[in-house]
């Protein structure tokens, strides 16, 4: 019956006093702004945080866990240990191995899985970089190079030279960034390297690249797998490690199970190998949503508190309203259409503002540095935060002026007629 009078007299509500409805908006707009902004600051920085991992960490990696043993020996199998003791002065273990036995045939049976999108054999070992007076200790990881590109994206990681240079120039290197600056060399130059047991060779850089991390710009080179085989006195069949990239990484977990199962080796999963840096991005991402959930309830008792002095300010006009024929849900109603048209106009506005300050850090340049490969600050602009961001607005403003609606609408009108 007053349907369409209820829209009106909300309207009349909300313009006859301007300012009070623009404070209100303007609680939902800020509220949902810094929502945007957060959101979208901090998933851009995890999401940034998570590629980098996942460009320098294989999903699946297989390798051969090597465990030292002393607490047995050779005397044990010849005497019986329960009438005599068996002591072993200055006992001289063995060599062990870390290789992957039969790795050709797990190459090619890892090729075949459907999961698995691109197989790179590693073989990697500790050296020490000579050049001239300078000398680093970092690690040399021999590797198939273009399917080490296609796991690691290396092509794209390219500060000088290309990954084909390694192909072509006999002794190629791959230095890391800091590496190379630290060695005070560039394309071109010769470096010498030598292994703990005292082999050298020398290897011509072709290319340096930069993965954004530190820990491995600044120690790691790649050379061919031929050749650390051939500066460790290994065959060709000799391999290390078998790094793997899944079709979808979050499936790692279990493939890394299933592979560690199936050849007897152990096999890492890009989460465990990460396992720290997986734990900040969950409290970040905790934080996060804590602080912007945070900012929308304290908007909502903005909202709250506005609503509850308009109805206060506005007793009169609710008995009279009543005394014409108007029931406690007319009252409700119209109060709610107030708080809902508030909720509304501000979560738009707070998409906008949103959008412009997130819009304006993303432009901003971030410093420049040796640690991090990246030009600016990393914001992400997925719709489904500004879609949370309207819904959060809406229905936070709606349950706002819920209590102080239904307080108007029990409202005894005799009783404020007569003071």
């Amino acid at each position: 019956m007053f349907g369409s009078v209820n829209f009106q007299i909300a309207k009349t509500h909300l313009l006859s006093k301007p300012k009070q409805t623009l404070i209100a908006m303007l609680g939902v707009t800020f509220g949902i702004g810094m929502y945007i902004l957060m959101i979208s600051f901090m998933q851009g920085f995890n999401e940034f945080l998570e590629d980098t991992l996942l460009s320098s960490t294989p999903d699946v990696r297989l390798f051969n866990d090597i465990k030292t043993d002393y607490s047995h020996s050779i005397l044990d199998e010849v005497f019986d240990t329960s009438k005599v003791i068996n002591v072993v002065y200055h006992p001289k273990p063995k060599d062990i191995n870390p290789n992957l036995r039969n790795s050709q045939r797990i190459i090619d049976d890892l090729k075949k899985d459907e999961r698995v999108i691109a197989v790179s054999p590693q073989l990697s070992t500790q050296v020490f970089y000579v050049s001239g007076p300078v000398q680093i200790n970092g690690s040399l990881t021999g590797v198939s190079i273009l399917e080490e590109s296609r796991l690691t994206g290396l092509s794209e990681k390219m500060k000088t030279g290309k990954i084909e240079n390694l192909l072509t120039i006999d002794n190629g290197i791959l230095m890391g960034h800091g590496l190379a600056n630290k060695l005070n060399v560039k394309v071109g130059d010769i470096v010498t390297l030598a292994t703990p047991k005292g082999t050298a060779m020398r290897f011509r850089v072709v290319g340096t690249f930069q993965f954004g991390i530190g820990s491995l710009d600044n120690i790691k080179s790649y050379v061919n797998v031929s050749k650390v085989q051939q500066l460790l006195g290994k065959d060709n069949q000799y391999i290390t490690d078998i790094s793997m990239k899944l079709k979808n990484y979050d499936d790692a977990t279990i493939v890394a199970k299933e592979f560690a199962g199936r050849y007897g080796y152990t096999a890492d999963d890009w989460k465990t190998a990460n396992a720290s840096a997986m734990v900040s991005i969950l409290i970040r991402n905790v934080m996060t949503f804590v602080v912007s959930f945070t900012l929308l309830v304290v908007a909502g008792f903005g909202i709250y508190n506005i609503m509850s002095m308009t109805i206060q300010n506005k007793l009169k006009d609710i008995a009279i309203l009543k005394a014409q024929g108007f029931s406690g849900s007319d009252i409700r109603q119209i109060f709610l259409t107030e708080s809902v048209t508030i909720g509304v106009c501000g979560a738009v506005m707070g998409l906008l503002l949103g959008f412009l300050m997130s819009s304006g850090v993303y432009s901003l340049p971030f410093p420049k540095n040796d640690f991090i490969s990246i030009t600016h600050f990393p914001v992400t602009f997925h719709w489904y935060h500004y879609a949370f961001g309207v819904w959060f607005g809406i229905v936070t403003t709606l349950f706002a002026g819920l209590m102080p609606s239904i307080k108007a609408g029990k409202i005894d009108p005799v009783a404020i007629l007569r003071g």
